[in-house]
């Protein structure tokens, strides 16, 4: 077994809860310590001890695994940007810190995006064997919110 690159675990937990970003953990250690790190393995030390995830999950809005070169599409980023929202809304009305905010910019361009879609009776589909890859098709009974569900998940944590 590879030895651990960690010096002071209590330290990295304090960093964690600090909501300090992987790349100024791994700057730390390097002028600290001496000691190059990798993103991958504050994300592992992270999972191992049970810490919290670092980004958001959005998998009741993105329950496709989205293919890379359609990540960065606008339907994909309002989609994360309202899960962001989400989250922002439900850490306030539990009187928690939110792990995920929306900028003003976001917002903006939310309410935007989603006036768009209620007016135009329209939810977002995605097909990832397509070259657009996201599609605004109309609104049907069994829609329920801003996506067409697929018949099953095939994102993070794909469940039926």
């Amino acid at each position: 077994m590879a030895q651990s690159k960690i010096v002071d675990e209590s330290e990295v937990i304090r960093w964690f809860e600090e909501d300090r970003t992987y790349p100024w953990m791994q700057e730390q250690y390097r002028e600290k310590y001496g000691i190059e790190t990798t993103i991958p393995m504050w994300s592992a030390f992270r999972r191992r001890r049970g810490l919290d995830r670092r980004n958001l999950r959005a998998d009741d809005l993105i329950p496709w695994k989205v293919k890379e070169e359609h990540r960065h599409l606008y339907p994909a980023l309002m989609l994360r940007a309202e899960a962001r929202r989400r989250a922002e809304e439900q850490a306030k009305t539990e009187g928690k810190k939110p792990k995920a905010t929306i900028s003003d910019r976001d917002a903006k361009r939310l309410v935007s995006w989603k006036q768009m879609l209620e007016e135009g009776s329209l939810v977002v589909h995605y097909d990832p064997d397509t070259e657009d890859g996201f599609f605004y098709v109309p609104r049907e009974e069994s829609d329920a919110g801003l996506i067409r569900k697929p018949k099953s998940k095939t994102g993070n944590k794909a469940r039926d």
